[in-house]
Formats: C-alpha cells, sequence, structure tokens
C-alpha cells in the first residue's frame, strides 16, 4: 500500500552517482540518518549490468527491507518484477505506464513529468506520484531537461492538488523548506546526500528542514 509521506525524503542513487565510495555504505547511512524512500537508479557511463546489477540491487533491498523503507527501481520495469521490489520509477520515454501497472498491479509507481506540457499528455490514471523536475540545474542525470525552477513547480501544484508529487534536481538542504512550501509531499535527492561529507548527519539535518 502506497503511502505518500514516503516522498517526504526520497534518495535516489546508483554506483554511478555515489563519487566513487561503496553504494552499499551509502545507502546504509542514509538509511540510518533517516531517509524515507529509496530508488535504485543504475544507469550512465560504466554503470553495473545483468548479473551485477541484480546482485547489488538484491543487496540493497535487504537493507531497505531492515529499515522498513521502500524500494523502487529506476527504468527497470524487468528487473523490479524479478525481484519483486515495492515499486517502480519511470521517465517519459522509458516505458507505456498503463502496461506496468498491467504487470505489477500491485506496486508502487511514478512517472517523471519535466514540465506543464508534459503533465497535460501524460497518463497519469495509473500512477501513484510524479516526480518534478528538474527544479534546478543538476549534476546527477545527464538526460535531465530544462530547470523550472519553483515557479514551474508551483504550476505543476495547481494543476493537480490530490496526486502525490516529489520535487528532484539540484536540490540542497537549504532548498527543502522553500520547496515543501508550494504544498508538494517530498523532495527527491542525489547528490547532496551521496556526496555529503557525513551521510547520516546530512540526512537527519534535511529531515529538521521539514519541521
Amino acid at each position: 500500500m502506497f503511502n505518500p509521506e514516503s516522498l517526504k525524503l526520497y534518495f535516489i542513487c546508483g554506483t554511478t552517482t555515489c563519487n566513487g565510495r561503496n553504494l552499499l555504505e551509502v545507502v546504509e547511512k542514509a538509511l540510518a540518518g533517516g531517509i524515507t524512500l529509496f530508488q535504485f537508479r543504475e544507469k550512465g557511463k560504466d554503470a553495473l549490468e545483468g548479473k551485477e546489477k541484480e546482485d547489488l540491487a538484491r543487496e540493497i533491498q535487504k537493507l531497505c527491507k531492515n529499515y522498513n523503507v521502500p524500494f523502487i527501481v529506476n527504468d527497470d520495469v524487468e528487473l523490479a518484477i524479478k525481484l519483486n521490489a515495492d515499486g517502480v520509477h519511470v521517465g517519459q520515454e522509458d516505458s507505456d505506464v498503463e502496461l506496468i501497472r498491467e504487470k505489477m498491479p500491485d506496486a508502487i509507481l511514478g512517472l517523471s513529468i519535466g514540465d506543464e506540457l508534459e503533465y497535460k499528455s501524460s497518463n497519469l490514471s495509473v500512477v501513484d506520484y510524479i516526480g518534478v523536475g528538474p527544479i534546478f540545474s543538476t549534476i546527477s542525470k545527464d538526460d535531465a531537461g530544462k530547470a523550472i525552477g519553483y515557479t514551474g513547480l508551483k504550476q505543476i501544484r495547481e494543476l493537480d492538488r490530490s496526486l502525490p508529487i516529489v520535487a528532484i534536481g539540484g536540490i540542497s538542504r537549504d532548498k527543502i523548506k522553500p520547496i515543501m512550501d508550494t504544498g508538494i509531499e517530498g523532495v527527491s535527492i542525489i547528490s547532496a546526500i551521496s556526496y555529503a561529507d557525513d551521510i547520516e548527519k546530512e540526512v537527519s539535518l534535511m529531515l529538521k528542514q521539514f519541521n
């Protein structure tokens, strides 16, 4: 059962976005700090594939279960099904959300939305939440579109008051409060967590921004 509160502090990471660190250690520290949802995003140059990717995903999934945090797979629907993951998140070009919903009727399903135009052209009847952004320019996703800022985020919130929204793209600790002031459910973060000197401490400091 999807709980929109799990979007609050949503950590996304893979081996290509953890600053050369051991991904399992990075994720465990983030979980210990209090992240509310984790997305395994294994993409980019030198990303793991096949059995290596699957084995790592299984290890991270175990960690997430230990902390009772939902484990989401980015884009790779077949891997998500194989692992019986809590959910899957896809982009506009990745997969048809209706087909995914048929394959994963009980899973959490998230869809990336870049702007108002994409929002209006997307089938949102079968998704549980949308990831909106990039809000700011980002180093973590080479396929990210143009930054939409607070204004673009507010526009999408005003278009849809009921569908849970998580913001993504260039979000650091100091930007959490003004983003949450737009009335959305949470923030998704990559490098501000994975590149932090003290990951567990940084996550706990981020959580205080929601108070």
